[in-house]
């Protein structure tokens, strides 16, 4: 026999959220490891939050939304934000009922903020390297480093002189750089002034971009160590050695490193 359609929407479920993921989806995983690691920070995170006032952004939920954000390569928080109201599967993961009200996009950046100068990513992510050291994945055998552009939310329009004689132009404020020497010296990004042009060998495109560093395990092919620096010709060998250095603090001496000819200096 044919249902029929609905349209009135029931007012409660009798489903928990738990019993709509498959057991056998891979964020299952992902969601215990996560939650080994904020247990091991847990103290670290109180020490940034005051005893008294209004509750925030429980520090656990925000952490495990910006996991999601970049498995799923949200690419804006406001995106996010607006996932997380009908995204059953983004809500189970980051520990939303089906009626907690999602977060303010600004309160949420306000209070990721806090976290990201509080180097709780950076503890977050020794966390899961510890489980991956108990688990028997990382070895000290051989170990590779490599960088790779972030390319900066910043267009090429953005990139004007520091003096600010760059500022007018065409209608709407547009101007035409094409044939203007601009350097990271006498021009930078309004939009991002962090951000520096750059371009990763000889006729490539110069980008407003970022440098990413990264240390990985050639056994398992994990990530032992990764940083962001400013996009310069000598940031990926500079930043290769200080991160080798910071492996061997931690007790992982790798005995060969592998890099590509960029690393020949």
């Amino acid at each position: 026999m044919r249902g029929s359609e609905t349209e009135q929407p029931g007012m409660f479920s009798y489903v928990r959220m738990e019993a709509r993921i498959p057991a056998d989806h891979p964020l299952r995983a992902i969601r215990a490891m996560t939650d080994a690691a904020l247990r091991g920070i847990s103290r670290r995170l109180g020490a940034l939050y005051s005893h008294t006032g209004r509750p925030s952004i429980p520090p656990e939920q925000l952490l495990r939304a910006l996991v999601v954000q970049i498995l799923f390569s949200v690419r804006s928080e406001r995106l996010l934000m607006e996932q997380l109201e009908y995204n059953l599967l983004f809500r189970w993961f980051v520990g939303l009922q089906m009626d907690d009200r999602v977060w303010d996009v600004t309160v949420f950046t306000k209070n990721r903020d806090r976290l990201l100068e509080g180097k709780v990513a950076a503890a977050f992510f020794e966390q899961v390297i510890v489980q991956a050291r108990a688990a028997g994945l990382l070895s000290d055998e051989h170990f590779t480093v490599d960088g790779t552009l972030l390319e900066a939310c910043a267009g090429h329009k953005s990139f004007r002189p520091k003096d600010g004689s760059g500022s007018g132009g065409a209608s709407g404020g547009e101007r035409d750089f094409h044939g203007e020497r601009r350097t990271n010296d006498t021009h930078a990004s309004t939009t991002d002034p962090d951000a520096r042009l750059y371009k990763k060998g000889a006729g490539k495109e110069a980008k407003l971009c970022f440098l990413g560093h990264a240390v990985a395990d050639n056994r398992h092919g994990l990530l032992v160590g990764a940083t962001t620096t400013a996009a310069t010709g000598t940031a990926e060998r500079d930043t290769a050695l200080r991160m080798l250095r910071r492996q061997a603090r931690r007790g992982i001496r790798s005995t060969t490193v592998g890099a590509d000819e960029g690393y020949h200096c």
